[in-house]
């Protein structure tokens, strides 16, 4: 079998996945991708950002292990600016709803982000509605269902755009939304600081 990598930037408002559902494009609209690839992970139809595909069942396993925490790195628009006491609670982990299961967050790495080059949304943000954003660089190692959507709303300032940077050290950098590249094994692999 012939492995594949690919790094994706996938864009807002499509599923992570190949099956169409309620109407939302799917990654299928991008690329006509090897039947046996699928994405690692997901991302909401509502994030965007990095994600990897592969048809590499080892990397699969190794990367969504609950015992292996691999750090996952978001830019992160907060309506508002978040102050110390915010920011230090982020990094201290907070408690968030699960489906009605109280988890407490691991700690973040969180600083302020100078507002990054990044295509417009669309639709974009409501500016109107949320005069005054920030952005935040955030890194975690757990990836809970929309996680970094309750941690912020958890210290008052609530996501507004949530993009997903960088999977270990394989990151967007130089891509636009839509944008696919392939990787070899080696590159993958080293990347994500995994082991053949």
């Amino acid at each position: 079998m012939q492995f594949k990598y690919y790094k994706v930037y996938k864009p807002y408002g499509m599923l992570s996945q190949f099956t169409p559902e309620a109407g939302h494009d799917t990654l299928a609209s991008l690329f006509e991708f090897p039947k046996d690839v699928y994405p690692i992970g997901r991302l909401d139809h509502d994030s965007e950002g990095l994600l990897l595909l592969t048809n590499d069942k080892a990397v699969n396993l190794r990367l969504l292990s609950p015992d292996r925490k691999h750090q996952r790195t978001y830019w992160v628009q907060v309506e508002g600016i978040p102050n110390a006491s915010a920011l230090n609670n982020l990094r201290g982990g907070v408690t968030i709803n699960l489906k009605g299961t109280l988890h407490q967050t691991l700690p973040a790495i969180v600083k302020n982000l100078s507002n990054p080059t990044l295509q417009e949304r669309n639709p974009s943000v409501n500016y109107l509605k949320h005069p005054t954003t920030s952005w935040l660089q955030v890194s975690i190692s757990e990836g809970k269902n929309r996680q970094l959507r309750k941690m912020t709303a958890k210290v008052g300032h609530p996501t507004l755009r949530l993009i997903r940077y960088a999977v270990e050290k394989i990151n967007i950098d130089k891509m636009i939304p839509g944008d696919i590249v392939e990787l070899t094994k080696h590159e993958f692999y080293d990347l994500l600081l995994l082991r053949p």
